[in-house]
């Protein structure tokens, strides 16, 4: 059956109780293997002339459940679990490059796919150029022959900055490119690209899917004939594959999705409001204020701008780490999208692999701090804040 609200989907997609002996909640089957009925049954499945379970590295029911969930959810043919972000990333990037091949990626990015990048360079010299993405032109202008796709990460981790997926996606067709879309940031609820005409979701599934800090996953989400490529290629020889209690975490996670995103964004809309206005913020970053340089984009293609956001202080490193030093019940913690909120200093935590230059580059600076906010009171939230701003 299919739903028409998101809010009714997240619940009840994916799922039917009365397959599972009436169970409300979807089992976990904590099992590696799987029996077969007899030799002849065994050498069936193995041949794919007949469907079942073989071994969880290939398939588990609980597992099954939250990718056909996230698949309805991004309005995709099929998804994949993976048991971390990355190892999603690294199964689609391998998938659909070769060696001496061409991405193109927006300029600013999560460091660890940045690492990666590094190293299929070094290892299989497959050449990464970045792009601001800000018109048709500078896209085609860095198109080559050996370009096979274009990967986005929007909004763009850490300096919030919106990619227009639709001008992506215009200049991908044109050039016969896949266009591969990180929607850590956003979650389904926010931002779909797949209805844009992306050809492949990425999620941190850790971060907002889960939402409770408890759980390390990914997602990814593309067309049926080429996820199950990936399904029997990478994802089942590399063998980042989901165990089936962290999947059933996200099942539950999930379930809560719209109402805790809602929140998020409704706290951090305010608490941008509150830091423009203190004098030792110089700049804000945030996908859904007013003044930001994007708004025009992310009013266009998200529903809300989400949870996080970023901002510099006047003054260095040393001042920012003054900042977190200072703060009484915000966490010092990298990661996002959970229900508590979490600062931390991307120049030195979670960019730190990007050399310095290429940092700069991206505008992530010294006096840089990313906020990931909670479903606290915003009004505490706040008032943490402030008083460690003060202090400085």
């Amino acid at each position: 059956m299919k739903y028409k609200h998101m809010e009714t989907s997240v619940i009840h997609e994916g799922y039917d109780s009365t397959q599972m002996l009436g169970s409300l909640t979807p089992p976990i089957f904590q099992t590696s293997t799987y029996t077969f009925d007899s030799a002849e049954q065994g050498e069936a499945r193995f041949a794919a002339e007949e469907e079942g379970y073989i071994y969880s590295r290939l398939g588990n029911p609980t597992v099954r459940i939250l990718e056909e969930k996230i698949a309805a959810l991004e309005g995709g043919e099929r998804g994949l679990a993976f048991s971390s972000g990355m190892a999603a990333v690294s199964a689609i990037l391998f998938a659909l490059t070769k060696a001496n091949d061409h991405i193109i990626c927006s300029s600013g990015l999560y460091g660890c796919t940045y690492g990666l990048l590094s190293m299929m360079k070094e290892k299989y010299n497959i050449k990464t150029d970045y792009s601001n993405m800000s018109s048709e032109q500078e896209l085609e202008n860095q198109i080559t022959k050996e370009t096979v796709l274009i990967y986005v990460e929007t909004p763009i981790n850490p300096t919030m900055q919106v990619i227009d997926l639709e001008l992506v996606v215009k200049v991908a067709k044109k050039h016969q490119l896949l266009v591969v879309v990180d929607n850590t940031f956003s979650s389904p609820y926010l931002q779909r690209p797949l209805e844009i005409g992306c050809d492949f979701v990425i999620h941190s599934a850790t971060k907002y899917i889960s939402g409770h800090g408890d759980v390390i996953a990914g997602l990814a989400v593309g067309k049926k004939d080429i996820m199950d490529t990936i399904a029997l290629t990478t994802q089942k020889d590399i063998g980042g594959v989901l165990s089936p209690f962290d999947a059933w975490l996200l099942i539950r996670g999930l379930k809560t999705l719209p109402l805790r995103m809602d929140r998020h964004s409704s706290n951090a809309e305010k608490i941008v409001q509150q830091l423009k206005l203190h004098k030792a913020v110089k700049n804000v970053y945030y996908p859904g204020d007013p003044d930001f340089s994007n708004v025009a984009i992310t009013n266009k293609q998200m529903k809300l701008a989400g949870g996080v956001l970023a901002f510099e202080i006047n003054g260095g490193k040393k001042e920012a780490q003054k900042v977190l030093n200072q703060l009484h019940f915000i966490k010092i913690a990298v990661s996002l999208g959970d229900a508590e909120s979490l600062m931390e200093h991307p120049a030195s935590m979670t960019h730190a692999v990007i050399p310095v230059e290429e940092r700069e580059k991206m505008g992530i600076t010294e006096s840089l701090l990313r906020l990931s906010v909670g479903i606290e009171a915003w009004e505490d939230i706040w008032e943490d804040i402030q008083q460690a701003l003060d202090n400085i």
